[in-house]
């Protein structure tokens, strides 16, 4: 799945979903409901022709006791009795090769088309019920979840950070028209939805509104901010992250609601800008930004027990960088970083477990 674009298709080149509701994802092979249903009764109908015209060979071998004669309609109506397992005994084999016919052919095929009627019951009724019921446990008890919108290289490389960090995937929620790429998701865990994340009833599905944090990676920029404006409108108050690759689009991405708006053409750029100037600049950065790395940047908030002390002192162990104060980065060079306030926030490096 690396090498997919990410991409979520604008103006309805996704797939959509009708309704507010997840849509489970369907088989390899594409075919319509009714299509399924049609190559099931087919075959049945197949082998049980074949029947016909194996006891239709053999008619010597059975015997009506009504009247003597195995006529064509006795040997269908001897066929559906058979395989259906009913049994009225009025026709019935009496030469060995017809009890043989019988045993070795006739029953592997009555238990072929027992299946196939169990299994298009199974699919057809009980299991979709069933999906259609888990679905809408599923969506009852999304709260405080993170939605992931867009499941190319940019959001599947973050569903599965997320993953490394410790966030349970039954509380990520993948968003993306591709049934092939949410099947990676699925396998992790994740909650999936084959659906068009621009359109209201998709994110309404999810509980956008009690989302904890929505990641937007669609691919495009003009359908990332669409989605943003889209998430906005309905979550006024979830945080929003949005990957964008053209600088312009940075400033249009923050109007329409975004609340991080990360540029990784940027941060590639600045990325081999620093391993110009130190051989080890980039190696640590990636570091940084992983957690499989020795170290890894947090943000938090202050601890009850950090108030009044100083960001040099903080009671995780780690360095503290930078705090925000009423919305306000301050350094830790700065005077307001030596004395902590209740509701500050603090961005620290700290050592992972990997990192010994």
């Amino acid at each position: 799945m690396r090498e997919q674009i990410d991409q979520i298709p604008a103006g309805g080149r996704g797939r959509r979903v009708r309704g507010p509701r997840f849509k489970p994802l369907r088989r390899a092979v594409r075919l319509p409901v009714w299509g399924d249903l049609g190559i099931r009764l087919g075959l049945a109908l197949l082998l049980i022709t074949l029947v016909v015209m194996i006891h239709w060979w053999d008619r010597e071998g059975l015997v009506d006791n009504l009247d003597g004669d195995v006529s064509f309609l006795d040997v269908v109506y001897f066929t559906m009795i058979s395989i259906t397992t009913t049994g009225f005994g009025d026709i019935a084999p009496i030469s060995d090769r017809a009890r043989l016919v019988e045993a070795v052919i006739v029953t592997p095929v009555r238990f072929a088309v027992l299946f196939i009627f169990v299994g298009t019951a199974y699919n057809f009724l009980i299991k979709r019920s069933w999906e259609k019921w888990r679905m809408a446990r599923i969506q009852e008890k999304l709260t405080d979840h993170i939605v992931v919108l867009g499941y190319g290289v940019s959001g599947s490389e973050a569903v599965e950070e997320l993953i490394e960090r410790g966030t349970d995937p039954s509380c990520i929620v993948v968003i993306d028209p591709s049934e092939a790429r949410l099947a990676d998701a699925e396998s992790l865990g994740c909650n999936v939805m084959a659906a068009d994340a621009t359109r209201d009833e998709t994110l309404e599905a999810v509980r956008i509104n009690e989302a904890q944090t929505v990641l937007v990676s669609a691919g495009r920029d003009d359908t990332s901010i669409l989605i943003v404006l889209t998430v906005r409108h309905l979550a006024p108050n979830v945080p929003i992250s949005v990957v964008v690759r053209a600088d312009d689009n940075e400033l249009l991405a923050r109007q329409a609601g975004a609340d991080n708006v990360i540029n990784p053409v940027r941060f590639t750029g600045l990325l081999l800008a620093g391993s110009a100037k130190g051989a080890h600049i980039a190696d640590y950065l990636a570091d940084l930004a992983s957690v499989t790395g020795r170290v890894q940047l947090v943000e938090r908030p202050v601890t009850p027990d950090e108030v009044g002390k100083s960001i040099s002192n903080l009671s995780s162990g780690g360095r503290g960088l930078r705090i925000y104060r009423d919305g306000n980065p301050l350094g830790f060079w700065e005077a307001e970083c030596e004395t902590l306030r209740e509701g500050d926030v603090v961005v620290e490096i700290v050592q992972t477990k990997s990192g010994g």
